[in-house]
């Protein structure tokens, strides 16, 4: 019977559009320095740590710069007969401080890559809860978890170490070559044509590299999204028989994964076989080159030998530079999907509508100390008003609601009724903010709720979907979801009043008893029962209630009847509904066709005036569920 938004699991609006295509799927691969623009602002931050870490990192690397000339002097002090202890005090001095203070810089790096990434994650966990509910049902909830553990998690491997690598790569290079055109010239300019060829390497295979790890990614992120469709309806896919479908979905996007990361690690595999191949050959050139020096005199053998053994120190320096520049490609392409999750749509923490002038028809509005969410919020049942509210869920789709007019005064119970697709539950979801209307206004207290701060709105409003969510965690948790400070002894009267008593006192644990995934320890009709509690637990002001007894017995459902319509003298209670029993009891109905309100009036009057509702009310209105 109700209209509900075009998400996976309640879709019962005749015009709620299809699910567009995830935004991580549509994604093209980004250019280079976009994606480096992007990982320099995540590790900006920690720029002071980062620093450190790459300063201890160089002085590691300068000490180990200093070992082959330690080194030549005990071979010529050794070769001239000389004592040789200090020089090899000296070099044994180089080589453990060196590595210490390069186990330092290590650590430090690490640090900071911790904190970079809890920081993404913080941000990202603070963002996601807070977008707008058409971006959530438009995004593949997969990819986002994916981006949040994936991506920080690909983050974390790779950008502080990687921005160190590139550093100290580069000026270790740099000072390992200007030692080494201090020895011989000749040599250098062997050893530099090929150093030359390696840049040229990585000139053109990084590139690749970086748009190879973001296919994986997002490929990674498909596989997610399909993991959780799957488990999120996994009792609908096991009495469908459709496991074997699912699985193979679910294998299809492992197999894409898996070529995507093939295709990455293959980039990074030619990228590292050719620089060892160059290195190589760069070593036998020097070799040949500089024993051909030696025969004739030009340079002694200790000169060779420090040489070939900053030719060994450059050879991993080389190699870490290219690999640093591969590693921050793929930091890269995990910032650019970040910052994507970042840049997704979240709610106004605050009014988005700028003041209207006086007379705009705001002038009960309520004085700051009655706004929705204070102390005295549940004292004073809220009034609700449509005027002529039109809105479409996407456009070129059919809107769902016509110029929508009416009004609901405060305190008492109204009803809406109507077939499926006339707009109903779209009612409760422009008054929540969820969406905002294409045109016309939607007044709390005769103020347009535009204007309230979200958090004081909804904390005035109790909302009891169709398909009411439990949350994974215990009984209690949930109850007190929007009231974390509600004492025991309200507890207990909700409880009551929602008829959960009797099964709390059964349960193993009483209220601290773990309800599972989505509450699946729990009954359709106890998950709906929990969801009007914590409705009620929050004393709102307004009351909305998407066919909130829909999946419960006969007895209970005339229990919280009657809780309801008690309830409907301290608040105002607006109610969707489909059985004639709830209907009958509501002071006032408003009957919608078509996204618009076709009628209004008492049971009585709609019967003799109105023929849908005279049919709806024949057929017990559950046809038009």
């Amino acid at each position: 019977m109700t209209s509900a938004p075009p998400t996976e699991t309640a879709r019962n609006d005749d015009q709620a559009p299809p699910p567009e295509q995830p935004a991580g799927r549509r994604a093209a691969p980004s250019p280079v320095w976009p994606g480096l623009r992007a990982l320099a602002g995540l590790l900006r931050p920690q720029r002071g740590r980062l620093l450190a870490g790459i300063a201890l990192g160089l002085l590691g690397s300068l000490l180990g710069l200093a070992q082959p000339m330690a080194a030549k002097h005990v071979m010529d002090s050794v070769g001239q007969g000389q004592p040789a202890v200090g020089s090899v005090v000296l070099l044994s001095t180089l080589v453990l401080a060196g590595g210490l203070l390069a186990g330092l810089g290590h650590y430090v790096l690490d640090c900071s890559a911790e904190s970079v990434v809890c920081t993404a994650r913080r941000r990202l966990t603070h963002r996601l809860p807070r977008l707008r509910v058409p971006v959530i049902e438009h995004t593949e909830p997969g990819d986002l978890i994916a981006r949040v553990t994936s991506d920080t998690a690909l983050l974390r491997r790779t950008a502080p170490q990687a921005a160190s690598a590139a550093v100290t790569g580069t000026l270790i290079t740099v000072a390992t070559v200007v030692m080494m055109g201090l020895l011989d010239a000749v040599l250098l300019c062997v050893t530099l044509t090929v150093v030359a060829f390696v840049g040229l390497v990585v000139i053109l295979v990084t590139p690749h590299i970086g748009r190879a790890t973001r296919h994986t990614q997002e490929a990674v992120g498909r596989m997610g999204a399909g993991l959780e469709r799957t488990l999120g309806a996994l009792r609908t896919v096991k009495a469908a028989g459709a496991e074997q479908r699912e699985t193979a979905a679910l294998h299809r996007a492992a197999e894409y994964a898996r070529r995507a990361g093939v295709r990455a690690a293959a980039w990074e595999a030619v990228s590292t076989t050719l620089s060892a191949v160059v290195l190589q050959a760069c070593f036998l050139a020097v070799l040949g080159v500089g024993g051909a020096r030696v025969t004739s005199g030009s340079i002694g053998v200790s000169t060779l030998v420090a040489f070939l053994l900053y030719l060994f120190a450059l050879a991993p320096r080389v190699g870490q530079l290219v690999e640093g520049v591969g590693q921050l490609q793929i930091g890269a392409a995990a910032a650019v999907r970040l910052r994507e999750a970042e840049a997704l749509e979240v709610e106004e923490a605050e009014s988005t509508e700028p003041d209207r002038p006086e007379g705009d028809g705001d002038e009960t509005a309520p004085a700051p100390e009655q706004a929705p969410g204070s102390h005295e919020r549940h004292r004073h049942p809220a009034a609700v008003a449509f005027q002529q509210v039109h809105f479409t869920y996407r456009p070129g789709l059919p809107p769902v609601h016509r110029h929508v007019s009416f009004t609901v005064p405060a305190g008492g119970m109204t009803a809406i009724v109507g077939p499926s697709g006339a707009g109903k539950t779209t009612v409760f979801a422009l008054i929540e903010r969820f969406y905002e209307p294409d045109a016309g206004r939607v007044l709390l207290d005769g103020r347009d709720v535009r204007r309230w701060p979200l958090a004081r709105l909804r904390a005035a409003i109790g909302y009891v979907e169709q398909d009411p969510t439990v949350l994974a965690g215990t009984l209690r948790d949930n109850l007190t979801l929007g009231a974390a400070d509600a004492t025991d002894e309200q507890i207990a009267q909700v409880l009551r009043l929602a008829r959960l008593d009797t099964m709390t006192g059964r349960l193993p644990h009483g209220l601290d008893t773990q309800v599972g995934h989505r509450g699946s320890r729990l009954s359709g009709g106890e998950r709906q029962r929990v969801a009007i509690a914590r409705a009620l637990l929050r004393r709102p002001r307004l009351l909305l209630l998407d066919e909130a007894t829909s999946q419960l017995d006969a007895a209970n459902e005339a229990a919280l009847r009657e809780t309801i319509t008690d309830t409907a003298r301290r608040t105002t209670v607006l109610v969707v509904a489909h059985r004639l029993s709830t209907v009958t009891t509501a002071d006032r109905i408003l009957v919608m066709e078509a996204g618009r309100v076709r009628a209004r009036g008492t049971h009585a009057e709609l019967m003799a005036r109105d023929s849908l509702y005279a049919e709806l009310a024949s057929t017990q209105l559950i046809a038009f569920r």
